[in-house]
Order: C-alpha cells, then sequence, then structure tokens
C-alpha cells in the first residue's frame, strides 16, 4: 500500500465569494493568492503553511439559501492543527482582534478545540491534540 499523502488543498462551497473572501481574509491574515474562473464558479485560493491551499468556490446556478449543515453527509468541520496550548490561544487572540466570533478554546478529554463558523455556517476548528 502506498503510503498516505499530505492535504495538499481544501476547496470550500460558499453561496457569496463577496461577503466570504473578506472574512477569509481576516480569518488568514492575507489575502487570496490566486483567482480561478476556468469553469462555470469563480474561486479564491489562499496559500497557507507548507504549501497548503484553501479554497473558496462560488458555483453558478447554487441553490438560493443552501447553507452548511455538519449533520448532513459530507463535510463535518475543518480542523487546523495546532502545536500547543499557546498556538490555540494565539488563534483565540487573534480571532478576537479582527472581531470574528468563536467558541472559546473548549478543553477535552482527546485536547483543546477553538471553533468558528464562516458566513455560510462552514465550521472550522483550530485544535490541539491532548499529549
Amino acid at each position: 500500500m502506498p503510503a498516505i499523502p499530505a492535504i495538499h488543498h481544501i476547496a470550500m462551497s460558499v453561496s457569496d465569494l463577496a461577503v466570504s473572501e473578506p472574512f477569509y481574509t481576516l480569518l488568514f491574515g492575507t489575502g487570496p493568492a490566486m483567482t480561478l474562473a476556468d469553469g462555470p464558479f469563480q474561486r479564491r485560493v489562499f496559500a497557507l503553511a507548507d504549501g497548503q491551499l484553501f479554497g473558496l468556490t462560488q458555483h453558478e446556478g447554487a441553490p438560493d439559501g443552501d447553507r452548511f449543515d455538519p449533520a448532513r453527509v459530507g463535510l463535518d468541520h475543518v480542523g487546523f492543527g495546532c502545536a500547543d496550548p499557546d498556538a490555540v490561544a494565539a488563534w483565540r487572540d487573534h480571532l478576537d482582534a479582527v472581531g470574528i466570533e468563536h467558541s472559546g478554546i473548549v478543553e477535552a478529554d482527546y485536547g483543546l478545540a477553538l471553533s468558528v463558523k464562516d458566513p455560510d455556517g462552514n465550521a472550522l476548528e483550530f485544535f490541539m491534540l491532548a499529549g
């Protein structure tokens, strides 16, 4: 069996790039590195650490009023790995500084989690696995 490769990119469907792009620009502290329009969609791609990419895609003809629901079959949330409690706290402080609502740091047996929802309700988490 071949080795399981690292995740290279994630592409999230959004209802309105004009709303989502500024949210993610605040979240990541930088604007998109690429703009793509080579299909029946518009896409903005953010460059993250270690060569990973995070894309936002607005599809033509998407159903109006469709919103993310973690109980629906498919994506539940995107988890960003944090090295230690200080890194999770740094994300909390960053979110506070840029005015993005969050769950606060939640401690569980398996680790620390800080949850955020984007304008479409897509769930994001900054997570540190317990040692």
